[in-house]
């Protein structure tokens, strides 16, 4: 029994340094390898951080070109209303021209009119006056407009 329990103490002993020796060799090894196990993790690093890059960088230049987009949409609507309002406005030259070509008609038929009245009481006034200068010439007697009266004084006998 005693040397069972020597046994098993040597068993723990022996599995005792034997875990000392392999974490001395891990912890070794781990010294070894620090530098090359760095490097892997900087490596690592600096592979993220290219991603990491690409990716914002693409971001931006979506961005980028949604901005343009909505930029050219802008500008397109406002090409756009630019040009309605160039048609309203020439449609609206047109017709204040031809309502001025309206009225400028109207006003040379007015303009004719009144000619055409007042060449009427033109005429109207000369034919007045001149029956006028008939009457007077008949009251007064002259150029033979009325005729003559003959009296003669008959002795009764």
């Amino acid at each position: 029994r005693q040397q069972e329990i020597e046994e098993k103490l040597i068993e723990e002993e022996t599995a005792r340094r034997v875990e000392e020796l392999v974490a001395k060799r891990v912890e070794e090894e781990l010294e070894k390898r620090k530098d090359e196990i760095e490097r892997e993790v900087l490596r690592r690093v600096e592979e993220a951080k290219r991603i990491m890059e690409k990716q914002l960088l693409e971001e931006l230049e979506r961005q980028r070109q949604a901005e343009l987009a909505a930029q050219k949409a802008r500008e397109e609507e406002e090409r756009a209303k630019r040009e309605e309002l160039e048609r309203i406005l020439e449609e609206n030259n047109r017709k204040i021209a031809e309502a001025q070509a309206k009225l400028a008609e109207e006003q040379l038929k007015i303009v004719e009119e009144q000619r055409k009245i007042h060449e009427e009481r033109m005429k109207l006034e000369q034919e007045r006056q001149r029956q006028q200068k008939e009457e007077q010439k008949k009251i007064l007697g002259k150029g033979k407009s009325r005729p003559k009266l003959s009296f003669s004084l008959k002795s009764q006998d």
